[in-house]
């Protein structure tokens, strides 16, 4: 029995590897220009080959692809940590409002400076995405100590979300024009834009932010089994979860800053990974998640890029198409094991 579940576990991580692989492939030659297996090789390995196709790759395609790599298995693990947090597999940072919590004072802070004629860094983004990521987190959990219904949570959750889209919907309606272009693309959800430095500043964020989760794996596992058992385990439960709230506004916080507002990636990504290893172990979830979420974004990444091309869709509304679906699913299934 052991050694079948050992193989389903590194069946599962063979295949998600394998897809991440042909998902990169998929992306690098998709678009206007197309190139052959040959001709990506020399471009990646030696960049030989025309200044243009080498310019595509390595300035445009490269960079927005392992944004979607990084930040799909950002958004997946923080998507965990919250259902963690809550005991509840609907929590996500998207449904909670989180997302748009950060989404609103990122916002807030590009028109200002974009207003003075100035642009925003990626720390400044980031920064910005966590205080409104911790701001959206401080209202759930004064609901969460009022209600202890889940449903209702998450409904206080998206009304929270609501009010956030529509304050930053009404302050964008009065930006200037200019300042409406450069927000339109981001306020939608979107990979593309990204730069070298993009990617190197939020591949630091997440993985010291990762490296600190997977440490907690042995806490979170003792949680998962109850607050009673994890507090007889030695884990202090105050600073457990505030350590939860903080490692997944972070995560969540980076997302938002760089990619805008995603949804349902938090949410169907962990059900899907939990579904495929068949276990609860977060040694194992956490880099499940992080390897599902990037392969699920590369994916609907290339289908917001190729379906209707040359316009694009918006990461958001892909994700949604497919997530919203695993969603439901896992929410009737639910109902109907508690009947």
């Amino acid at each position: 029995m052991r050694k079948k579940t050992q193989i389903r576990y590194a069946v599962s991580f063979a295949a998600l590897a394998v897809l991440l692989l042909l998902l990169v492939f998929a992306n690098i030659n998709s678009g206007s220009v197309e190139l052959t297996v040959g001709e990506i090789f020399r471009i990646l390995v030696s960049r030989e080959g025309d200044t243009t196709s080498c310019n595509i790759v390595w300035e445009i395609r490269l960079p927005r692809i392992l944004a979607a790599l990084i930040l799909g298995g950002a958004l997946s693990v923080s998507g965990f940590l919250l259902q963690t947090f809550f005991g509840n597999p609907i929590a996500g940072p998207f449904v909670l409002g989180i997302s748009s919590g950060a989404k609103f004072i990122v916002a807030l802070v590009m028109i200002f400076l974009l207003g003075k004629g100035l642009t925003a860094g990626s720390g400044t983004l980031i920064a910005a995405a966590f205080v409104g990521a911790m701001i959206s987190m401080g209202f759930i959990l004064l609901v969460s100590k009022r209600v202890k219904k889940m449903s209702i949570l998450v409904i206080c959750g998206v009304m929270i979300g609501y009010i956030c889209s529509a304050v930053t919907d009404f302050v964008v309606t009065f930006a200037d024009d200019s300042n409406i272009v450069n927000l339109h693309n981001w306020s939608l959800g979107s990979f593309s834009g990204t730069s070298w430095p993009d990617v190197r500043v939020m591949a630091a964020v997440i993985a010291v932010t990762l490296a600190l989760t997977f440490l907690m794996s042995k806490p979170i596992g003792a949680y998962q089994l109850g607050e009673s058992y994890a507090r007889n385990m030695g884990v202090n439960i105050r600073r457990f979860r505030i350590a939860l709230i903080l490692l997944s506004s972070i995560l969540s916080a980076c997302v938002t800053a760089f990619a805008g507002p995603i949804s349902f990636v938090g949410i169907a990504v962990p059900h899907l990974i939990k579904t495929m290893l068949k276990t609860a172990k977060p040694i194992l979830l956490i880099p499940g998640c992080f390897l599902g979420g990037a392969v699920f974004c590369l994916f609907c990444d290339l289908i917001a890029r190729t379906v209707f091309a040359p316009t694009e869709l918006s990461i958001s509304s892909v994700t949604a198409v497919f997530g919203a679906p695993v969603v439901i699913y896992m929410m009737v299934r639910r109902q109907s094991r508690a009947l």
